[in-house]
Parts: structure tokens; sequence; C-alpha cells
């Protein structure tokens, strides 16, 4: 009997060569961040860093050139935290690229206390979900201006133990870390999905699709500082090893949302292995909350009133 053969893996050799395009990572001085950074500057792609500490940032730079040393590489210093930093960050990255082939959105916290962003979000969904909304928003016509251009949001597993209490945002009874960790990642899902519907239905050719790393091991935690840390590494310890693999891996299906011609927009991707966290790039699906559009356009309006961000389609 003749099977289905199976689909070859996909691997970073894969990534085709990219003269000439121009890519934005938000995040990227670590993690998956920096894996997908280092992937694309050696395919020729001129990559922005766009991170919060600008110090971090140059480090990954140079960390980069050390193995691809013609890479186009440049940082823009910016704080999820504050939409005023996304905001000057943006029209800093206007000034410089008026076309942005790939914008991934990578960048995020994890394991946070309850607290407030600058501007009086709770910090998962302000740092996570509404500071990305805004800078996409406001660097769309840039995106729009590419050939092809995509936006790739990266999600995760704990999507799934997110919900969404618009009569509370600010997560102000029965507050637990990873339930403002996941109402933000089911936030980056909608918000992923209803960008893609909005962009075919103003008749443009740039693309929105998701991705998640899996079990990445990464130095996650991003503002949680060291005890916050130290709690993510208790459980990435504790963790059975077929189910975490590295941060290159982990940056794979983010690779794959960017520049594998086959995609096709509202697509999420993710590993394929055991429990989503290990394995091949591959599509992979999200739960009936990500995908509820009436969710989603509430979601959307209340995050252009909330930032004062209007997408220009």
């Amino acid at each position: 009997m003749v099977g289905v053969p199976r689909q070859r893996r996909w691997r970073a050799d894969d990534v085709p060569e990219l003269s000439g395009r121009t890519a934005v990572i938000t995040g990227a001085n670590s993690g998956i961040g920096f894996e997908a950074a280092k992937v694309l500057a050696g395919r020729g792609v001129t990559v922005v860093l766009a991170c919060r500490n600008p110090v971090k940032a140059q480090a990954a730079v140079d960390r980069i050139r050390a193995v691809a040393p013609e890479a186009d590489l440049s940082t823009l210093e910016m704080d999820l935290n504050s939409l005023a930093s996304v905001r000057k960050a943006a029209d800093e990255l206007l000034a410089k690229h008026s076309v942005i082939d790939l914008l991934i959105n990578n960048a995020g916290v994890i394991m946070l206390p309850h607290g407030q962003t600058e501007d009086g979000f709770e910090q998962h969904f302000g740092i996570n979900h509404l500071a990305h909304f805004a800078f996409t928003g406001l660097v769309l016509n840039a995106v729009l201006a590419a050939e092809a251009g995509r936006v790739v949001t990266v999600g995760s597993n704990g999507h799934r133990m997110g919900k969404l209490d618009f009569d509370d945002l600010a997560f102000t009874q029965g507050y637990k870390p990873l339930r403002g960790y996941g109402r933000s990642k089911l936030a980056n899902l909608l918000f992923a999905y209803e960008l893609q519907r909005r962009l075919e239905a103003a008749g443009v050719p740039a693309r929105s699709l998701a991705a998640h790393p899996g079990g990445a091991n990464t130095d996650a935690g991003g503002f949680a500082g060291s005890a916050g840390k130290q709690q993510i590494k208790k459980v990435i310890d504790y963790i059975p090893n077929p189910i975490v693999h590295s941060a290159h891996k982990g940056a794979l299906p983010i690779l794959r949302a960017a520049v594998d011609p086959s995609t096709k927009g509202g697509e999420y991707y993710g590993p394929s292995g055991l429990l989503k966290m290990t394995g091949r790039p591959v599509v992979v699906s999200s739960n009936a909350a990500s995908r509820d559009p009436k969710t989603a356009q509430r979601l959307w309006e209340l995050s252009e009133t909330l930032t004062g961000v209007t997408y220009p389609l």
C-alpha cells in the first residue's frame, strides 16, 4: 500500500534569499526574536531590532554580525510599556523605512505580578496586545507599501487558558499571572485573525498570520525581574525534555509564517509534536474563542479607543 508521502521538515535552510526586503522584529535582542533576526539577516534581509533596552539590542546586533559580517542591521528603541514610546518608535522607523515587508510582533512578557503599564493598562494586556496593536496600526501603511507585506503576531498555547472580560480588562478580580498572560495571548490571536479579515475586505495583498514557538527554552519573563524569571526557570526545569526545545527551533514557526510562499493569511503556525510543544513548524489550530469574529471586532474597536490608533483600512 502506497501512503501519502510525509511532508518534508521545514527548516531554517528553507528561508530563501530575501535581499532588498526589510523586516522589523520586536523583542529581537534575545530568544526566538533574536533567532529569527539572525536567520533573516543571513538571507540578506534588512532587519530592524525593535527593543526596550538599546544596549542589549546593540549587543544582539554584534552577535549576529559575528556570524554574518555583511548583515544589514539596525536598532530601534521601543518600550511597549509606554504608548508614547511606541508612537515615537513608529515615527523614527517610518522616517527611515517607507516600506516594511515583514513585521513580526514578537516581544512579550509573562508571569508578571498584577500591575499597570505607564498608560494604566494591566501589564500583560497592555504590553503583549495593546502596544503591538498600536505599533502595527501606526506603521501599517509601510507594510501595505510592500509588494506582499506580512504581519506575524506571536501567540502561545497559553491562549487556551485566556478569557476576555470586557467589564474588567484591568483584571482587578481573580488575577493570576498565567491568567493575565493567557488573556493577552488570546487577544493576540483575535487581533491577528481580525487584521486578516480587514485586509481581505480592503482588497490589499498584505497578509496577517500568527505563530507560536511551543516550548521554547528562552529567557522569558520580560519585565518580571529576577523573582519572576526564577519562577519561570523552575517551571521549565520541571517540564520533561520531550516538550521543550531550543529557541532556534521555537523560531521556525515564526519564520515559516513570515517567509514561506505557500502560507495563507489567517493561518496559525506552531510545532507539530507532542502537545504542540516541539516538532516541525506546521499549520496548527487555535481554540474557538480566538476565532470568534464578534469578540474580535469588539476587541478591535476597544483597542482603537484605548490606544487612540485607527487603522488605515
